[in-house]
């Protein structure tokens, strides 16, 4: 059994695993540098002992860091009528910040 957390940030929800990478949302930290989340809302160690926060857990922190700065790749949204000769395209890439995990605290 692997230890995880599920952290909230950039109003989305991840399982954060140590050791893995993943893109969130874009956070003003310089590549390189650790962050932490402190938002979190579910822990599970490796022992077994699962917490579940109320609606965070306190003392429950997880460490990552920054591997880099990105842009996500474009998508492509369409307004459209039909018979009515409107059509409208509009692009928009998300900016991403991808990061390490490197452990969980205070599980």
């Amino acid at each position: 059994m692997s230890a995880y957390a599920i952290v909230e940030t950039g109003g989305k929800q991840f399982k954060f695993q140590p050791g893995k990478t993943y893109n969130v949302e874009k956070l003003d930290v310089e590549e390189g540098k650790t962050v932490k989340f402190d938002r979190v809302l579910v822990s599970l160690s490796e022992k077994g002992d699962f917490k579940i926060g109320t609606p965070y857990l306190d003392k429950v922190t997880v460490k990552a860091t920054v591997v880099k700065q990105f842009k996500d790749k474009k998508i492509r949204v369409i307004k459209f009528k039909r018979r009515k000769n409107y059509l409208r395209t509009h692009g928009h890439r998300q900016m991403l910040t991808q990061v390490k995990i490197e452990k969980i605290e205070g599980i």
